[in-house]
C-alpha cells in the first residue's frame, strides 16, 4: 500500500511504522477459536466414585539384640552363639525383607577387634542398620 505526501522532502523515504491491524485481526481470530474449543476439552462424565480408606502396610523390621561381653563371648538375643553361627545368622538376616535392625551392646572392657569383626560380618552379609546401645552417663 502506498502513502502519498505533499511534503517533497520526505516523499521518497520508506515507511518505518509497523502495521498493527493484521496482527490484531489474527489475535482476535485465535481468541475466538480458543473460546469455542475450551469447553469441549473439559467435557467429563460426572460419576460418584466409591470411597474407601486404605493404609499402607509397612512391615516392621525385626530387631536383633546382639551382645559382646568382656570375655569376648557373643550373644544373639540373649542366647550364646559362636562366631560361625553369627556369620550364618547375619547372612540369613541379610536376605530378609525388610532387614532387621542389629542393636549391638558391647562391654566397655571388650577389645575393639571383637566389635570390628562383628561389624565386618554384618557388612559382608549386607546388613546396613546397625546401632550401638550404651548406658547414659550420670550427671
Amino acid at each position: 500500500m502506498a502513502f502519498a505526501s505533499f511534503d517533497s522532502q520526505r516523499g521518497s523515504a520508506p515507511v518505518s511504522d509497523i502495521n498493527m491491524v493484521p496482527l490484531i485481526d489474527v489475535m482476535l481470530v485465535l481468541l475466538v477459536i480458543f473460546i469455542v474449543t475450551a469447553p469441549l476439552l473439559t467435557h467429563a462424565v460426572k460419576l460418584e466414585l466409591p470411597r474407601a480408606s486404605s493404609q499402607v502396610n509397612q512391615a516392621k523390621a525385626d530387631k536383633v539384640e546382639f551382645a559382646i561381653d568382656a570375655a569376648g563371648k557373643l550373644y544373639w538375643n540373649g542366647e550364646p552363639v559362636s562366631r560361625e553361627e553369627v556369620v550364618e545368622r547375619f547372612a540369613a538376616a541379610g536376605k530378609q525383607n525388610p532387614q532387621p535392625e542389629i542393636h549391638l551392646r558391647a562391654d566397655q572392657a571388650v577389645p575393639y577387634r571383637h566389635v570390628a569383626r562383628t561389624l565386618a560380618d554384618a557388612s559382608r552379609a549386607g546388613l546396613t542398620k546397625v546401632g550401638f546401645i550404651s548406658d547414659p552417663e550420670n550427671p
